[in-house]
């Protein structure tokens, strides 16, 4: 596995509503959204409530898909 560290708002873009909007596509869970895609607060997609982790790096495994979404496989705490 080769991680690498993503700032949280390379990915996702906070709306006005309060959702979160991927500017890239990701995996997470095995399930794959495109970029465009809304989050909605306290709603879980591919097990995770991505609000819940705002503002945390994100830590993509490159090796698993070069070519295709980015895959999502944990947060950094710092």
């Amino acid at each position: 596995m080769t991680l690498k560290r993503f700032e949280f708002n390379y990915i996702f873009k906070e709306l006005p509503s309060d959702s979160l909007e991927l500017k890239v596509p990701i995996e997470v869970g095995g399930i794959s959204y495109n970029a465009g895609t809304e989050f909605k607060k306290g709603v879980v997609y591919g097990g995770i409530d991505f609000h819940l982790y705002k503002n945390r790096a994100i830590a993509v495994d490159l090796e698993e898909n070069s070519e295709g979404p980015l895959k999502i496989v944990g947060f950094y705490s710092d």
